[in-house]
């Protein structure tokens, strides 16, 4: 130390940076020396000091010698450029997670190279492309709905997506599904059907039976192992729907099987998985078992 000014190897074990890290610094106009020594070394004072502490923190928390130097010359405030900085951590958080929950999904599922593929290029989209993807089959399958129709609300609710910030593997992995289901031509026609099936006069046998009763009796007999075709699943049948002749048993299931899709509900299952919803029992499979039961009696 000369009269309170340091050199660059002063400087260094003062702060314990790296000589090369000051002189780099230095040379790129952050640090400025106050003046220069006999022998030509750079030398620094008290301020010079408490400029490089500062240059050191704004570097640790990843700011570029640009913005230094911009905070440094007062054309920008930290608060500023912490804040903007804030905003870019947390984009970057956002990605790294995503990233994250991909390779677990990856891990978990010991997915193909395409398989991985395919889950990070959709894991990638943006908030907005995710919905103008679910936008685009929504408008497509209920295209000519009217808004009077009961399948226009269903439109309105089949469009309420969500992937949080942070995805857990999960989430992840239904996205992932529900990018494959929406974009697959079957699974979109056979929505198409039932949305425009759904604007035309339903046949009365629609509401001869207790879609509860439906649900609760089938699903138990599916659990025990009934078969719809057997005495007791005829008599489960009757039970909910009464002695119905042959023909208004055909209609009836026709009419079950044209609204009972099972990708259709894991449709919603799905969009609950991203959205945080309470998971449901699906209903479909007691539909079914139902249908076969009304079938075998016809």
């Amino acid at each position: 130390m000369t009269d309170d000014l340091y050199t660059i190897g002063q400087l260094a074990r003062r702060t314990g940076l790296p000589v090369r890290t000051i002189r780099f610094w230095s040379d790129s106009g952050v640090l400025p020396p106050t003046g220069w020594s006999d022998g030509g070394y750079r030398l620094y004072d008290a301020a010079a000091v408490a400029r490089l502490e500062l240059v050191r923190t704004l570097r640790e928390l990843g700011l570029g010698l640009d913005v230094v130097q911009q905070v440094l010359a007062r054309q920008r405030t930290v608060a500023d450029v912490a804040a903007a900085h804030v905003r870019a951590l947390d984009a970057e958080i956002r990605l790294l997670q995503v990233r994250r929950a991909v390779l677990a999904s990856v891990a978990a599922r010991n997915s193909t190279t395409e398989e991985m593929s395919l889950m990070h290029k959709l894991a990638q989209l943006s908030a907005t492309e995710r919905q103008e993807l679910i936008d685009e089959y929504v408008d497509t399958t209920f295209d000519g709905v009217p808004p009077e129709s009961p399948g226009y609300g269903i439109a309105q609710g089949m469009r309420q997506l969500t992937l949080p910030d942070q995805p857990t593997p999960a989430q992840v992995d239904a996205w992932v599904e529900l990018a494959e289901l929406v974009t697959d031509p079957g699974f979109r026609a056979r929505t198409r059907e039932m949305a425009i099936a759904g604007t035309e006069p339903r046949p009365v046998a629609q509401l001869d039976y207790d879609y509860g009763l439906l649900t609760a009796r089938s699903g138990a007999a599916l659990d025990e192992g009934i078969a719809p075709e057997s005495a007791r699943g005829q008599e489960i049948v009757r039970e909910v729907v009464g002695d119905l002749g042959a023909q208004a048993r055909r209609t009836l299931a026709d009419e079950m099987a044209l609204f009972s899709d099972a990708r259709v509900e894991r449709y919603w299952a799905l969009l609950g998985t991203l959205n945080g919803w309470e998971p449901f029992t699906p209903k479909v499979p007691a539909f079914e078992w139902f249908i076969s039961g009304l079938r075998a009696g016809a």
